[in-house]
């Protein structure tokens, strides 16, 4: 197994915020607007570097996202920034009116998803968005996995025309991936190349996979590792090529099992290469107060988790 040392986690909501103010320098038709949560999606620099062009819209997610549509007709490539239950769950009907139907170019970037928003509880942490967003005809789903990818991820949409969905989080996690990477949209990154079975994982939860990699090549067990950053459009020929490879696949996210990576990845296959899958992601529930920690331990999402998933799978094949 390949190793992946990190020398400091970051959050990758900070990941967004670099992107942002490295597009606020070189993209002047760049613009933001955030629904009071500035700090929280660390938006400062930008509006401090470009007052004129960032817009306080306070707790008014929907009229964000109107005025967002409104922006590009003019030319502006607005960027949206708020929780990631506040940009998607509270203002779909606006989504799917104004930006997807009518082919707007925003960016809705949304921070603190899935369970590790931690203590604010079962009613902030949506763990439907990657659902919700990747059924909407023309928009494209990102889920980086640390500060790196995040920040070139941000930077790499404003030169994707059409609506995107940049989804990441509040915890610090491993910054593994390199500085200076040039994002593709739509293009897996293998991780580390295998024989025996194939882990496909998507933002917190490609580091967890890692793990389990490590782990599993302790037990003679080769693991493919591959990072979905882009869940749509999905990188068919990279899943096909590894499952036709392995036989056998396991999908870690940090989302319902319904709706998710695991989702797509299982549609491909059953229509392209039939072949054992198990999914690790959280089972038909809502999440609940507690540590990012805690709460991915008991929902299933850990490292061990994974690893379970990979023997169960082996076994199916």
């Amino acid at each position: 197994m390949k190793k992946y040392p990190y020398t400091e986690k970051k959050d990758t909501r900070s990941g967004f915020g670099a992107g942002l103010s490295v597009l606020g320098k070189t993209n002047p038709n760049v613009v933001a607007l955030c629904a009071d949560l500035t700090t929280s999606l660390k938006m400062d620099d930008f509006k401090k570097d470009h007052p004129e062009r960032f817009f306080q819209i306070g707790i008014a997610e929907a009229n964000m996202i109107g005025i967002a549509a409104g922006m590009t007709i003019g030319g502006k490539i607005p960027f949206t920034g708020t929780f990631a239950n506040f940009s998607t769950g509270r203002v779909y009907d606006q989504i799917r009116q104004s930006v997807a139907y009518s082919d707007k170019n925003v960016k809705i970037c949304a921070s603190h998803a899935g369970l590790t928003l931690g203590e604010d509880g079962a009613t902030h942490q949506i763990l439907e968005d990657i659902g919700l967003m990747k059924m909407l005809p023309g928009m494209t789903v990102i889920n980086p996995c640390d500060f790196n990818q995040t920040k070139a991820a941000t930077i790499a949409i404003a030169e994707h025309h059409g609506p995107v969905y940049l989804r990441f989080g509040r915890p610090a996690v491993p910054n593994f991936t390199p500085a200076d990477q040039k994002f593709e949209i739509g293009k897996a990154l293998m991780l580390n190349e295998g024989k025996d079975v194939t882990i496909f994982a998507t933002g917190h939860l490609v580091w967890k996979a890692i793990e389990a990699g490590e782990l599993l090549a302790e037990q003679g067990i080769d693991a493919e590792v591959i990072n979905i950053h882009t869940i749509k459009p999905l990188d068919a020929a990279a899943v096909i090529a590894s499952a036709k490879k392995t036989r056998c696949v396991v999908t870690a996210e940090e989302h319902q099992m319904n709706g998710g990576l695991g989702d797509s990845i299982a549609q491909l296959l059953a229509r392209e290469l039939p072949t054992p899958l198990e999914m690790v992601a959280v089972n038909d529930s809502f999440g609940e107060s507690g540590t990012p920690d805690q709460l991915m331990t008991k929902y299933g999402l850990d490292t061990v988790n994974i690893v379970e998933a990979v023997k169960k799978v082996i076994a199916r094949k």
